[in-house]
């Protein structure tokens, strides 16, 4: 069934993807919104297309950012969609490439099902829990399986490019070596899903639709995440808020990692 939805799902992620494009490439006004966080034409049609692709397939509640935004906050169940359709703003305002369409299937608390596309460049990552995970270069384009890598003894950490607080960075300067490398939206989960980053720290909040689609690509990859108590990153929670949290690509390098 995941497979199906997510085959469905892809024409409707990369229409997405074209339209943010189209968006960007004419001019855009921002305007902000009730949390001071900016929002776009892109955004909104983005998320309506997806919204619409996603309830012509499934009949679960959807939560997308926009949505929630404007008040339309369904009560957390079991099995739902979220959808950031366009999740780095700031870069795409910006003019910088890092942002990226999202969409996952969450079923009792675990992400099953994610896409993740740059608009930019047309990469797309998809996966499904117990399925496994690859990514796309081009629509018609052959399929490269992904898989995470062992944690490497200079491991590559991915962080953001805005939220580089003081807490992350003491962090990272506790493992000792490592290679720093900031990356934008949730292309930091893809970074990790296809092996070539180790570890994603995050103390900062965020949002679910932020993180689901990723995380569900790194799972269906092998990796793994967990919040800052040490258990395993659950959706569904008040207000679909986040709190911090720690990715990696190989889950044993919880027994060599420090706790957030």
């Amino acid at each position: 069934m995941t497979d199906q939805l997510l085959e469905s799902l892809i024409p409707a992620v990369r229409a997405a993807g074209v339209l943010i494009e189209e968006v960007r490439t004419r001019g855009f006004e921002t305007r902000g919104k009730t949390d001071a966080s900016p929002v776009t034409e892109a955004d909104e049609r983005a998320e309506l297309l997806l919204t619409a692709a996603i309830r012509a397939l499934d009949d679960a509640p959807i939560v997308g950012e926009e949505a929630h935004a404007a008040g339309h906050r369904p009560d957390s169940c079991a099995r739902f969609w979220l959808v950031d359709a366009l999740d780095g703003t700031k870069d795409f305002i910006a003019g910088r490439p890092a942002y990226s369409v999202n969409v996952a299937l969450v079923d009792r608390g675990v992400p099953i099902l994610g896409l993740v596309l740059s608009p930019r460049d047309g990469m797309l990552w998809a996966g499904s829990l117990g399925r496994g995970a690859f990514r796309q270069a081009e629509p018609n384009g052959p399929r490269e399986p992904l898989l995470t890598r062992p944690l490497q003894p200079m491991p590559v950490v991915v962080v953001s490019h805005s939220h580089m607080d003081p807490a992350t960075a003491a962090w990272v300067d506790s493992l000792g070596q490592t290679q720093l490398e900031p990356a934008g939206s949730s292309l930091k989960f893809c970074r990790l899903a296809e092996g070539s980053a180790d570890v994603y720290p995050r103390y900062g909040p965020t949002c679910e639709w932020d993180t689901a689609a990723g995380h569900a690509v790194l799972l269906a990859a092998g990796g793994a995440m967990r919040d800052r108590d040490g258990r395993e990153f659950g959706y569904g929670k008040a207000d679909y808020f986040n709190g911090g949290f720690l990715a990696v690509g190989d889950p044993a390098a919880f027994e060599h990692l420090p706790a957030l």
